[in-house]
């Protein structure tokens, strides 16, 4: 009786959902302090997860969510291009 695989779940930082990770992208903080978008999400530091949808995104924009989360600032290109990563899944 075997179930099947165990799909990873991971919280977004915007709604506080739990998804599967798949479904989310990974914001990442290097140890130099360097922000990017991590969408093979292996890349090595502090990771914030968010739920690729506009209204998330612009909703971690709003309210600095990222910047808290990752203790640092994060700039509006890396908001951009989450948004066109989100646009391009979507279409």
């Amino acid at each position: 009786m075997n179930p099947g695989r165990k799909i990873p779940l991971r919280k977004c930082v915007a709604t506080g959902e739990m998804k599967p990770k798949k479904d989310m992208v990974r914001v990442v903080r290097s140890s130099e302090g360097d922000v990017s978008v991590d969408a093979s999400g292996r890349k090595n530091g502090r990771g914030a997860y968010i739920t690729l949808d506009k209204e998330s995104i612009l909703l971690a924009k709003k309210k600095n969510i990222l910047s808290n989360q990752l203790k640092t600032k994060v700039e509006d290109a890396i908001y951009d291009e989450l948004i066109q990563l989100a646009e391009s899944k979507n279409s």
